[in-house]
């Protein structure tokens, strides 16, 4: 019923918001907060006929992680739902928006309200679209534990160690949502099919550094074909598996010209490239400079020449 929908009051919830004012006060204080803030965190266990309806949208990015149960959300005419262990990003803008917790099995959600100048990059970077829909999200205790420290920071008081402390947190407490796929800290026993699959073979291309694999070689060591490799590999890191391949090669040829007198065409070689004049070409690609360049600025970073 109409009259049972509420915005918080919920037994056992936490919640903060940071006033304007103080945040306009500390991020003068220290500029490094403008980039990415919070503005309000909540914990809303159970929440029974919660409801929130946002006419003009948010001029924050809302992070909504359900723990338990279920929720839904409306942007625009469209209509998603949100289950146990999935998240979601609902980007700023002014966009209609509302949402709320399921009638029958009302969520119990962690929330935090992100803002700041760098909102719009990190939207287009992680494509948080209107979209997205919600996401599926493993179960993992380091979430909790970085909520838990950034919501303390904010209640013991709003000091700007405290809010720096709570903001700094936010980058790690996003890369535990956006980074997800990459947490192969596990055993293989408590590890997803789909995380051991993208650990498998990043371990393969790692030992065939000075090969020059495709992506249906790769695809076929794992017993699967090309686009679904290419489409569970784009989920988890967010790059196809040809340009994590070459990402890992740079990084191996970054050490040998920074930390060696190797000749270019030998460091090419290391990481697969016959053609040194194609390996400078990627390089250039990656790096936005030439082997040499890179090799000389390391080497006067280093104080090996004037």
């Amino acid at each position: 019923m109409i009259a049972h929908k509420r915005r918080d009051g919920f037994l056992g919830q936490r919640m903060i918001m940071l006033p304007p004012q103080l945040l306009k006060s500390a991020i003068k204080q220290n500029p490094l907060l403008s980039q990415l803030y919070i503005s309000q965190i909540g914990y809303f266990p159970k929440a029974s006929f919660h409801y929130r309806e946002r006419r003009n949208g948010c001029s924050d990015n809302i992070l909504i992680y359900c723990q338990q149960g279920k929720g839904w959300y409306v942007l625009g005419k469209d209509y998603y739902e949100v289950k146990a262990n999935e998240y979601v990003i609902l980007p700023a803008g002014s966009r209609y928006m509302r949402y709320g917790a399921d009638e029958q099995d009302p969520w119990t959600i962690l929330w935090v309200h992100f803002s700041g100048s760098l909102l719009k990059e990190l939207n287009q970077l992680f494509a948080i679209t209107n979209s997205s829909g919600a996401k599926p999200i493993p179960f993992n205790e380091k979430i909790i534990e970085t909520w838990e420290t950034m919501y303390r920071s904010l209640e013991m008081g709003y000091t700007i160690p405290n809010i720096c402390n709570a903001n700094f947190l936010l980058y790690q407490f996003i890369a535990s949502f956006v980074f997800s796929g990459l947490n192969f800290s596990g055993t293989p026993d408590t590890l997803s099919a789909k995380d051991v699959l993208i650990a498998e073979t990043i371990r393969d291309m790692k030992l065939n550094l000075n090969r020059a694999l495709t992506v249906s070689e790769m695809a076929a060591r794992q017993s699967i074909s090309a686009s679904y490799l290419t489409q569970m590999f784009k989920s988890a890191t967010g790059r196809s598996p040809m340009d994590y391949f070459i990402q890992l090669k740079m990084q191996v040829a970054c050490k040998l010209l920074h930390n060696s007198n190797m000749k270019i065409k030998n460091v090419a070689l290391e990481v697969g490239y016959q053609d040194p004049y194609y390996f400078s070409r990627i390089f250039k690609k990656y790096m936005t400079m030439s082997p040499e360049l890179y090799r000389e600025a390391g080497w006067k970073e280093m104080g090996l020449k004037e």
